[in-house]
């Protein structure tokens, strides 16, 4: 795991240019740098050793010279990949997996990547063909930037080295903003920075002097929904799951430094761990956040699986103050403006793994999406069955089971549950159906928009946009499918992988590696049928199955408790920092152009007397907070002078 930068075209300053830029991401790869240049191209690559330690430098070049890559991320089934290539005769002079790319592309071109299993993102300078191949892992877990400054198209691991280039300014994209305060992410290729883009998960481009081609090459799909299913036997299907995720964690625990993994006290990373555990020669270390209130903590069940698995475990406590007090940080870190509090305290997490000498963690990421653990799956369920019969006033009950740790719904009658869910109010046929009480709710967020930002998104609805980025064959899959279609292709990416992902581990030089996201599991959940993943209300069935005997029984079959972090009351009261009443002060906000200054006073005062406020306000104030904070960190005085040095 490491971080790269690089350009493609003409001019002078080449590699001055590209250790500015590596030295601005340097957190990625704090272990050692590396530089290669040609008259009209470069790469630039920081370091952080965990395969081939004393052999992986990059940029690394194949014996001819014409091939040369920057890699970031690793190869799992680099190992099976090398003993293929040597039988065909190819020799290695390292044994890192970086190598195993270049042969593998000289070999296969492009259609290399449908070899490769890893999270990676890399760059390979084509020689030959005179071209740069950039290309990102299927479900985004590397993060991948470009731009375009006169004749040369630049790219880099995170968005800060391409400020660096001259002519390259931090501006706020209107856009990128309304579609974070909509969908909680901007929609790849765009970001929050105008004119600087993302290149979409599973994505190859191909950038030479005639111009820049993109293209897919790996795509999420699933069955339709009438389509007789493959999998008729529960039982041999649990064993199949079982066997793709041993292997898909055997791999990830390739490493010459130790793994360790995060555990939440939650079911996946509970699994994770307990299959960690078997393969870890000298035990296996686990780290986990806690929390003061009661409401978000859940060290009980992290202690309890971590002495069920003899585990050596570490704790970063969270407490009054500790978001605020890192948050100027993590929006540094993330790059963008984000609407919930959740990235902090991983930030703080990443740190107490780094302190304790580890580069590796595996976590439990991505089996909410791949196995429907989410309560939006159950909600769409719920609302569905509601809405078969819209005026029973029995059926609306079954959302207070959904939702056992927020007690406010218990009270709520028939006719409010139905209304706050949804459960009337949508067509059945909206390609959203399941997902649009999440962003009606998220979106009331942009109340506090100034006049001036609504005028400019006149017209421009976000929830649209995603819709027009749908497949054609979206509308012929099960309803189920097509909610974990949009978690796993826009949220997954835009927000799990990134802000609450890479960046916060990055930040501290730590990578995460997520057996849950082995595309071949990732296919075979697909191809599974909805009511092994979601059974009646039960979330997780299929997988629950296939582990039953690695977990506590109160572990094995506890209901999905989300991973939260306490949003505004974070920067209140006993958490109440100076710069807060600074950068959300009417004097700030109006100078930014972006709120409403007298309508965010107002939120910031209820915020004050009423910290347990509702999901919007709550929403508002720290999407509105981090807007402020990017708009400190990357277009104020401090930004632009370490630019210009």
């Amino acid at each position: 795991m490491c971080g790269f930068v690089g350009y493609f075209g003409p001019g002078r300053d080449g590699r001055d240019l590209l250790e500015r830029m590596t030295a601005a991401i340097a957190h990625r790869g704090p272990d050692a740098q590396g530089f290669f240049t040609t008259d009209d191209a470069g790469l630039g690559h920081a370091r952080l050793s965990i395969v081939g330690l004393g052999d992986g430098q990059q940029p690394m070049s194949d014996a001819s010279g014409e091939l040369t890559i920057a890699f970031n991320g690793e190869i799992f089934n680099y190992v099976e990949l090398r003993d293929e290539l040597q039988a065909k005769g190819r020799r290695f002079r390292t044994a890192s997996d970086t190598e195993v790319i270049l042969h593998l592309y000289d070999e296969m071109g492009e259609d290399c990547l449908s070899r490769l299993n890893g999270d990676f993102a890399f760059a390979i300078w084509d020689a030959r063909r005179r071209r740069m191949v950039l290309a990102r892992d299927r479900m985004g877990v590397r993060p991948l930037f470009y731009t375009r400054q006169g004749e040369r198209f630049y790219f880099a691991s995170e968005v800060k080295a391409l400020l660096q280039v001259p002519g390259v300014s931090a501006e706020i994209d209107p856009v990128a903003l309304d579609q974070i305060f909509t969908l909680w992410a901007p929609i790849a290729p765009r970001t929050a920075f105008r004119d600087v883009c993302e290149l979409e998960p599973a994505s190859l481009m191909i950038v030479q002097e005639g111009g820049v081609s993109t293209r897919p090459y790996w795509s999420l799909d699933y069955p339709d929904r009438d389509a007789p299913s493959r999998h008729k036997d529960e039982r041999e299907a649990a064993e199949e799951l079982r066997a793709l995720l041993t292997e898909a964690t055997r791999i990830r625990m390739r490493a010459d430094v130790p793994v360790g993994s995060y555990l939440s006290g939650g079911l996946d990373s509970s699994i994770t761990s307990a299959l960690a555990a078997g393969m870890a020669p000298g035990g296996l270390r686990t780290f986990s956040v806690t929390f003061d209130s009661a409401e978000h903590d859940e060290s009980e069940f992290q202690l309890e699986m971590a002495r069920a698995l003899g585990t050596q475990h570490s704790a970063v406590a969270c407490r009054d103050g500790d978001i605020a007090a890192v948050f100027p940080d993590v929006i540094r870190f993330t790059e963008r403006p984000i609407i919930r509090t959740a990235p902090a305290p991983l930030f703080k997490l990443s740190g107490l793994v780094r302190e304790a000498g580890l580069k590796v963690v595996l976590t439990g990421e991505g089996a909410d999406e791949v196995f429907a653990g989410y309560d939006i799956f159950k909600e769409n369920r719920v609302r569905r069955f509601c809405a078969r019969q819209p005026g029973s006033r029995i059926r609306p009950h079954l959302f207070r089971k959904l939702y056992p740790y927020l007690p406010g719904l218990r009270q709520q009658s028939a006719e409010y549950l139905a209304s706050f869910f949804g459960a009337n109010g949508h067509a059945l046929g909206d390609p959203l159906y399941s997902h649009r009480p999440r962003l009606d709710g998220t979106a009331a967020t942009k109340l506090f928009f100034s006049g001036d930002l609504r005028a400019s998104l006149a017209n421009y609805d976000a929830a649209d946009e995603m819709v027009s980025r749908l497949p054609e064959a979206f509308a012929r899959w099960h309803p189920l499918h097509q909610a974990q279609y949009l978690e796993a292709r826009f949220l997954l990416p835009g927000y799990i992988l990134s802000s609450q992902g890479d960046r916060m581990a990055m930040a501290h030089g730590i990578e995460g590696r997520f057996p849950f996201l082995d595309h071949q599991l990732v296919e075979f959940a697909a191809s599974l049928p909805p009511e092994m993943k979601l059974k009646g209300l039960v979330e997780k069935h299929i997988l629950r199955e296939a582990t039953k005997d690695l977990l506590p029984p109160s572990i094995g079959q506890r209901s999905k408790q989300p991973y939260r972090a306490p949003d505004s009351a974070s920067f209140v009261g006993a958490g109440a920092a100076d710069y807060v009443d600074a950068a959300l002060g009417e004097a700030e906000i109006g100078a930014s152009g972006l709120f409403n200054p007298k309508a965010v006073a107002k939120l910031h005062e209820k915020c004050r007397t009423r910290p347990a406020s509702g999901f919007r306000d709550n929403a508002a104030f720290v999407g509105i907070l981090s807007t402020q904070l990017w708009l400190k960190t990357f277009t104020g005085a401090d930004s632009q002078s370490s630019k210009a040095a």
